[in-house]
Order: structure tokens, then sequence, then C-alpha cells
């Protein structure tokens, strides 16, 4: 089995995968309630909010559409800045939807800059929600996410802001209540390190109250059927119950860790990994000043045979990522997310180092 440095699915720790099979229990009995309400009360520490978590049977995407489909209005519109492969994909979400979507786009590899909004919000003045991916993983890009909503609150205050960090959330600092985010969600299978299939999305007041104002918000992701559901520590559909287990284990690990701890951890494990490339002569795909802390994207200098190398470490039970669409090839990626320790990064490129001084 092999040591996983993608960005997701992760390696899922040996208690946490056991979590699941325990005994199932009936979502709507007063056990499971008690379960539910515990894992959403502690999860919202993640968030750093004091306003409520939904928990889905879904990855991320699913809370992209729910954040398009609650929280525009008929007739005005959503802006979303683009800088990868995950910003296009919440355009798209929306375009599917039928809104109204404008686009801040910047190359792959650069940041989105709060003056970027800054200028689109004074262009026009019917966008109800603004969209920003916080860690985009196809090109290891860290926005500013604090920096773009001041930005935002400056000139559009009325407008919601809504955070994709499906790849950022507990592995990178992001404080929705003091940032001023409306809706921050992720997935289980990223630097939460749970099995795929859950996602978390933390909601404000504010995104409610605009979620009563739009009349076709869908039924699986409408948000106020979720929060009428976890007013009661259940959901409006069958949960993944064997996956809250998990969830349940993972919160208490992760709070034992500390979250200061494990952002420090993160960031150690990102130098590292952008030092190594350095003194191999790999170029680094991320503007200097807004990398990852949860994967590294780096720039194929060497040419590299990236289906050839993950052959070679798969021998030695590892593997990494190639380049994310159009990047395939021209970079690869390797990710320290979740349970990633610095032991297990030090074997990852002792290995790669043999693989280069071989091939």
């Amino acid at each position: 089995m092999a040591r996983l440095f993608v960005p997701g699915p992760v390696d899922v720790a040996p208690e946490v995968a056991q979590a699941q099979t325990k005994p199932m229990l009936p979502h709507r009995s007063p056990e499971f309630e008690a379960l539910f309400h515990a894992c959403e009360q502690r999860a919202r520490a993640l968030f750093f909010t004091q306003y409520r978590v939904f928990i889905s049977a879904s990855s991320g995407t699913g809370f992209q559409e729910a954040a398009v489909r609650n929280l525009v209005r008929p007739g005005r519109r959503a802006l979303v800045g683009i800088n990868g492969a995950f910003g296009k994909r919440w355009r798209e979400v929306a375009e599917t939807n039928g809104i109204l979507v404008d686009s801040i786009e910047v190359p792959w590899g650069r940041p989105l800059r709060g003056k970027l909004f800054t200028a689109a919000l004074e262009a026009r003045d019917d966008y109800d929600l603004v969209m920003v991916v916080h860690n985009e993983t196809s090109t290891g890009v860290e926005n500013p996410i604090a920096e773009i909503a001041a930005a935002v609150r400056a000139v559009r205050p009325d407008a919601l802001i809504a955070v994709d960090s499906v790849s950022g959330l507990a592995g990178a600092r992001l404080e929705m209540d003091a940032w001023g985010l409306d809706m921050v969600f992720t997935s289980g299978q990223k630097a939460l390190a749970l099995p795929p299939g859950i996602a978390l999305a933390a909601v404000s007041d504010r995104a409610l109250a605009r979620a009563e104002e739009v009349p076709q918000r869908g039924w699986y992701f409408d948000l106020l059927r979720l929060e009428k559901h976890r007013l009661k520590d259940s959901t409006p559909a069958t949960p993944p119950v064997s996956l809250i287990y998990a969830l349940d284990v993972q919160l208490d690990r992760i709070l034992a860790e500390g979250l200061e701890a494990r952002f420090a951890r993160h960031a150690a494990l990102a130098q590292r990994v952008q030092t190594w490339a350095r003194e191999r002569g790999f170029g680094l795909f991320a503007a200097e000043g807004y990398r990852s802390k949860t994967v590294t994207t780096i720039t194929n200098t060497h040419g590299l045979d990236i289906a050839a190398l993950n052959a070679f470490l798969l021998q030695r039970g590892m593997r990494i990522a190639n380049g994310y669409g159009p990047l395939k090839g021209e970079t690869f990626r390797i990710a320290h997310m979740g349970e990633i320790q610095m032991s297990d990064l030090d074997q990852l490129l002792a290995a790669l180092d043999e693989y280069l001084h071989t091939s």
C-alpha cells in the first residue's frame, strides 16, 4: 500500500479508519443525534466560527453548488476569482445552474489580489456573491483571503463571500468570523485526513438570511433545509454514518494536536519541499509569498517522466501527483497534508534523490 503524497485522497490514521467499522445507527435515533451534535459543535473550531457547520454526504464540490444555488437572488450576479482549475470549476457550476457569473482571471500560478476585486465591484453594483478558492490544489497557490475579503467589504458590504477551502482547511489558517466570510467549505479527504465522501460547510447568519430571498435553492443543498435539520441534530437525507464516526475520532485528534501546531507542521513541510526543489534545480510554480502550505506544485525543469517516477516510487511504497489538467507533465505535485510528518517527507525526498541520481 503506497504512502500518499497526493492532494487527496490522503492517508487516514488507523484509528480513524477503524472507527468506520462501528455498528450502524439509525440516523433518527438519539444516539446518532448526540454524535452529530458533538461533531458539529467541535467542527466550528476548524473554521474559527461561532456559526453553524453543515455536514454533507458529498464532496466539497457539492457545497460549491450550494453557494450558487442559495446565495444569488434572481436577476443578480456572482463574481468568481479564477487562478486555477477549481476556480474555473466553480464558474462552471454557477453557469450550469443558470447563475449570472463574471470572472476575475489571472494566470495560473499567480495569486488573486484584493485590488482586482475592488475594481470589479466598483464597476457594477449587482453582485450578490463573491467566490474565491483559498488553496488552489491545481497550482499550489494560496490566495490571500483576508485581503480579498477586506476589499470586498470596503466596496460592497452587502455582497456575501464564499470560500472554497477544500484543500486548505485544517492545514492553513482561515478565520471565517474575523475575516468576515459568509460560507466556507471543505472536503474530508484533504487536510482533514478523512476518507472521501464527507464535506463540511460553515455558514453565517447573513448567508441564511440571503437564502430566504432565493426561491429555487434546490433540495439536497438547500441551506435552510440543512439548518432546519441541524437544529434537530440531523440531516435532511441519510448522512454518512460511518464517516461521521471517523470525523468524531479525527476531530479529537486534530484538536489534541492543536490548530496552531497543525498549521506550523504543514508550513514546515511546505518549506522543506520548497527548499528541496530549489536545491535540485527545479522551479516552484506558485508565486513567492503565495505558496500553499498543503501542496507544492513543482515545475518539471528537468523534463522528468512523471509516470516513470511514480512507478519507481510505488516500488518503495510512495506516490506523488502529476500536474493537473494543462499542467500535466509540465509540473508535478507533492502534497504534505493531513497525517504527513517530517519523517515521512524525508523518506519521500530521499527516494526522489535516488531516482534523480539513477535516471
